[in-house]
């Protein structure tokens, strides 16, 4: 193939559902090139009547909770029992500063990358949320265009990525440990407001009874919750990603949940807003990439940040006169 594909090309490789086309598409659209971002959005544009026939799941959680083994797991059942297409995906706002964990949770996930039916593909490093978030969400759309039906994003950062993902799914789900003294301690409310599940994850190997008692635990937390507008209320699962146990049910939660959302015209209006959502995202990181792209704004910015800095001006002031420009 040549080194840049046209769009053509691009659209057939999709379409026939090729790994090394979609792997090809995603670095286009992740891309900072002027003549690639014209290419990706014509790539996405085309496409589009393809997409959205996926089941979107956000996929988070606490650090050593054994997300990579959990994604394994849940994601063997879906390609080898369910015959699923299945796409992972990853939120990693930290590769910017500490390199991120991605790379390694493929080499984690030798069983499942190495399934014709799965596909995993790492975020871009040294980038900031906001254009991993973007990317993300156009490599979701690709990877429906060519055919995986199961899409996971996952969250690897920590932070505002939770809040990027549950923008960009049909269903948030929250990993966590027991046994590890006050399980609810440390769990920011947002995170859990925007759970449909959580699962308490190593439910296995004498931990069996802390588990039952962080399910009951985090049953009761959500219920002082206010009601969710999809009418679901998020439910607790225990699991043991090593032996299987409890796997298969969490699958049964997210089916479970996408026929009443589905029945009550949640699903579509949730997936409008997410759209509109994007929109009014992707207009606010172009307006911010191209007012520091300007000449005179970059000319007078450093002058002005030491007059901020030192007290001389104020923040609006200088924000007044940066605009002005």
């Amino acid at each position: 193939m040549p080194k840049r594909l046209t769009l053509d090309q691009y659209l057939d490789g999709l379409r026939a559902g090729n790994r090394f086309v979609l792997s090809r598409a995603i670095t286009l659209v992740e891309s900072t090139l002027p003549a690639d971002q014209q290419l990706a959005q014509q790539v996405i544009d085309a496409v589009l009547p393809s997409t959205g026939r996926s089941v979107r799941v956000g996929i988070t959680g606490v650090p050593g909770v054994g997300k990579s083994t959990f994604i394994e797991a849940l994601g063997m059942h879906l390609v080898a029992e369910q015959d699923l297409r299945l796409a992972v995906l990853a939120i990693d706002p930290s590769s910017q500063r500490g390199g991120g964990s991605i790379l390694g949770d493929k080499t984690r996930m030798a069983q499942l990358a190495a399934h014709p039916h799965a596909y995993i593909r790492p975020s871009p490093a040294g980038r900031s949320l906001g254009g991993v978030a973007r990317a993300t969400r156009e490599a979701l759309l690709l990877c429906e265009a060519a055919g995986y039906n199961v899409i996971f994003v996952e969250t690897v950062g920590v932070g505002q990525s939770e809040t990027a993902v549950h923008g960009m799914v049909d269903f948030f789900l929250l990993l966590m440990l027991a046994g590890a003294g006050d399980e609810l301690q440390g769990i920011k409310k947002g995170i859990m407001e925007m759970a449909d599940a959580v699962v308490i994850t190593k439910a296995d190997t004498g931990n069996e009874l802390a588990a039952k008692r962080a399910r009951r635990e985090y049953q009761s937390a959500l219920h002082l919750f206010p009601h969710a507008a999809s009418g679901w209320a998020p439910v607790v699962r225990t699991c043991s990603a090593l032996t299987g146990e409890g796997v298969p049910g969490v699958w049964e939660e997210v089916q479970r949940y996408l026929e009443l959302v589905r029945g009550n015209g949640f699903f579509a209006s949730r997936r409008q807003e997410q759209n509109l959502h994007w929109l009014h995202q992707t207009i606010r990181e172009a307006l911010e990439t191209r007012f520091y792209a300007r000449p005179e704004v970059q000319q007078r910015l450093e002058q002005l940040q030491q007059q901020v800095q030192d007290g001389r001006k104020s923040a609006f002031g200088a924000a007044e006169e940066l605009l002005a420009l």
